[in-house]
């Protein structure tokens, strides 16, 4: 009988030891995430934004990850090697933020199988790369009804930085949203094929004043449009982050993309190892894009009418690139009643009626 009893005895306590040694490796358990970033962290803008949402993840994961990022890396063969690096170094997931890196990211993917990569703003996926964007659109529809209502010269400066599918977008969604409210105004575009270079930002926005542009708008990272507005005496919009600080008198507002939750839910997946290369297009509906505080100085009833758009989109009422649509040389690009499918949407090289000027291709 002592015999049994001690053997009972014994089982019981491998068992509480097994069981205790199973709750410390839960409890130790981390993973490492590193971030790829095109600009640097203080361009007040989209890289800002990714590392807002890095910090974010961290603080409510805690000791569950750790995380590293790499900044200011150029697209190309700089960011292969960069992203290599980060997965020798033992990064279960790693975030790539920029259009161009979706080839170094597939690259370095297949070398490495076991580690999960997500690209921003990509269309190339496999087993283990998922890609994620926002629906930046959204909030330029929203910011061009506010813009249709507040220029007095009818004309409408825009930073672009690249032609691609991504930033024409926004550029005709915008248009659609201003001319909604103001059919004679125009968008005036200047590219600057960068992403983030102040001094050229700057010198677009001063060009597009001095043709008449009392707004500005931009599809770069720094707050630099916004500041050249300040001191001309112009409006803007900034983007990515709330940029008013850089133009109090002139900063309208500005669709925003909030990057937390996503790098939050994508981190847990790979902790409770449910993770799945996905395609993440997220909108107003989903918190991904947000409106940067309204300027005092909008009226109450255009900010109410910005507001009711907003809604508007995040319940599906209210579609985009829904026809009839005009394209830029007069043509119906888009019946009346016929919705633009994201793969369309996806790939647009086309400008609607209202944008100025030749799109590169």
């Amino acid at each position: 009988m002592k015999t049994l009893i001690k053997k009972v005895a014994t089982a019981a306590l491998s068992a509480a030891l097994a069981a205790s040694i199973s709750v410390t490796a839960q409890a130790e358990e981390k993973i490492k995430v590193g971030f790829v970033y095109v600009g640097p962290v203080g361009d007040a803008g989209w890289t800002y934004g990714h590392d807002e949402g890095r910090k974010e993840m961290l603080h409510k994961l805690g000791d569950k990850v750790e995380a590293t990022y790499v900044e200011s890396v150029p697209e190309g063969a700089d960011a292969e090697r960069v992203i290599r690096k980060l997965a020798q170094q033992g990064h279960d997931l790693i975030f790539t933020t920029s259009f161009g890196y979706m080839n170094p990211t597939l690259k370095v993917a297949k070398q490495f199988p076991k580690v999960k990569f997500n690209h921003a703003t990509g269309y190339k996926r496999s087993k283990n790369v998922g890609t994620y964007a926002a629906r930046f659109y959204e909030g330029r529809y929203v910011t061009g009804l506010i813009a249709g209502e507040m220029t007095k010269s009818n004309v409408i400066g825009y930073v672009g930085s690249f032609p691609i599918p991504e930033v024409v977008q926004g550029i005709n969604a915008f248009t659609l949203g201003l001319r909604e409210t103001n059919p004679d105004a125009v968008v005036k575009v200047v590219w600057i094929n960068s992403w983030y270079d102040p001094a050229k930002e700057r010198e677009a926005a001063e060009a597009l004043i001095a043709q008449g542009a009392d707004i500005i708008n931009q599809h770069t990272d720094s707050p630099a449009p916004v500041q050249a507005a300040q001191d001309k005496g112009v409006l803007a919009f900034g983007y990515d982050t709330d940029m008013s600080r850089f133009g109090p008198d002139a900063h309208l507002s500005g669709s925003l993309v909030h990057w937390g939750d996503y790098y939050t839910d994508v981190a847990e997946s790979v902790l409770n190892d449910s993770w799945t290369a996905k395609d993440i297009w997220g909108g107003i509906d989903s918190g991904m894009v947000k409106m940067a505080p309204y300027n005092k100085k909008i009226p109450a009833d255009v900010v109410t009418a910005a507001e009711k758009a907003r809604a508007d989109i995040a319940t599906g009422s209210l579609t985009i690139f829904e026809g009839p649509i005009t394209a830029q040389d007069g043509s119906v690009k888009v019946a009346g009643g016929v919705k633009l499918t994201d793969g369309e949407i996806l790939s647009m090289n086309w400008y609607v009626e209202g944008v100025e000027g030749e799109l590169p291709q």
